[in-house]
C-alpha cells in the first residue's frame, strides 16, 4: 500500500482532471473505479456532480443497494434508471460484440439525462489497466465521448484502491464485479431465465462466505469459479454437499469446480469486465 505522500500527486491529478469537467454525470456502477470517481467529483464539483445508475436484468439487486449505500455516504445526489439489454437482438446473440451493444444502449440512456439536468460530460470508471483488456466496451465510449478521469490522471487499478482507501471509500477492498451476461458462454443465447439462475447461484457461494466467487452457466453445468486459497473450502464435505444440492434445485444437473481458481471474464466466455 502507498503512503499517503506517494499518492499526492496522483490525487492532485485526478481532481485536476475532474475539476475541468466543470459538471459531471458520473455511470456509478458502485464498483471502486467509479466510487472513486464520484467521490473526488462530488468533492470537487459539488451539487453540479451526479451520480447514474442504470438497473436492468443483467444487473444484480445485490448491486443496486451497494450503490445507494455508497452514494449516501459520499453525500451526493444520486439517480437510478432503468434500461433492458434483453430488448436488443444484437446483444441477446450474445456475440464478441455484446459489451459494445450494451455500452451503446447505457450512453444512449446517459446522454439524455445528461442533457435533462443540464450536465457538460458524462464520466466512467475506465482506469490505465483497462486497455490491457479486450474490451468492445471502450470503443463505444469513445463513439459517445465519455470521460474516463481514471484514464486521463495515469491511474492504474492499484492507485485507485490505495486512493480510495486514503478517501474513506468504504468499498475500496471490493472485489471487481461483472455484469451477470458476462457469465453466459459466447454463442448462447442471454436469457432472464439464465441471468437470473446465475445470480442466485453465486448468492448461495456469498452466503458461504466466498468473497471471490462466479458461477459460470454452461446449460446444464454450473461451473463454480473461487479464489485458489479457497478451492479447498468449497470442496470439503460440508461446503460442497450444501452447495451443490442448492445449485442443483436451481436447475443445473451438474455442478463443477474450476481448479484454475477465479479469474476475470472466465475462460470462453468473452472479454474481462469490470
Amino acid at each position: 500500500m502507498f503512503g499517503q505522500t506517494d499518492l499526492r500527486p496522483k490525487l492532485d491529478r485526478l481532481e485536476t482532471v475532474v475539476r475541468g469537467l466543470g459538471s459531471v454525470l458520473v455511470a456509478f456502477s458502485g464498483g471502486i473505479d467509479s466510487s472513486l470517481v464520484l467521490k473526488v467529483a462530488h468533492r470537487q464539483l459539488g451539487d453540479r456532480a451526479l451520480a447514474v445508475t442504470a438497473v436492468s436484468p443483467t444487473f444484480p439487486a445485490v448491486e443496486l443497494d451497494a450503490c445507494r449505500q455508497v452514494a449516501r455516504d459520499i453525500g451526493t445526489r444520486h439517480r437510478v434508471i432503468e434500461t433492458d439489454q434483453l430488448a436488443l437482438p444484437e446483444f441477446v446473440k450474445n456475440d464478441g460484440a455484446r459489451c459494445y451493444h450494451c455500452k451503446t444502449d447505457l450512453y444512449t440512456l446517459l446522454a439524455k439525462v445528461r442533457q435533462e439536468e443540464g450536465v457538460d460530460f458524462i464520466a466512467n470508471g475506465t482506469n490505465l489497466d483497462d486497455l490491457d483488456d479486450d474490451r468492445p466496451g471502450l470503443q463505444a465510449a469513445r463513439e459517445w465521448n465519455i470521460r474516463s478521469p481514471l484514464l486521463e490522471a495515469h491511474l492504474t487499478k492499484e492507485d485507485v484502491r490505495a486512493l480510495a482507501r486514503l478517501l474513506g471509500l468504504s468499498n475500496w477492498d471490493k472485489p471487481a464485479a461483472a455484469c451477470l451476461s458476462s457469465r453466459i458462454p459466447r454463442g448462447i443465447m442471454i436469457t432472464r431465465v439464465n441471468l437470473s439462475r446465475v445470480e442466485q447461484a453465486e448468492q448461495v457461494l456469498l452466503r458461504e462466505g466466498f468473497v471471490h466467487a462466479r458461477v459460470r452457466d454452461h446449460g446444464d453445468v454450473a461451473r463454480i469459479e473461487v479464489a485458489e486459497g479457497e478451492i479447498g473450502r468449497l470442496v470439503d464435505e460440508a461446503h460442497r454437499k450444501r452447495v451443490s444440492d442448492q445449485l442443483r434445485a436451481l436447475g443445473y444437473q451438474f455442478v463443477t469446480v474450476d481448479l484454475d481458481g477465479y479469474r476475470r471474464g472466465g475462460r470462453g466466455l468473452g472479454p474481462p469486465q469490470s
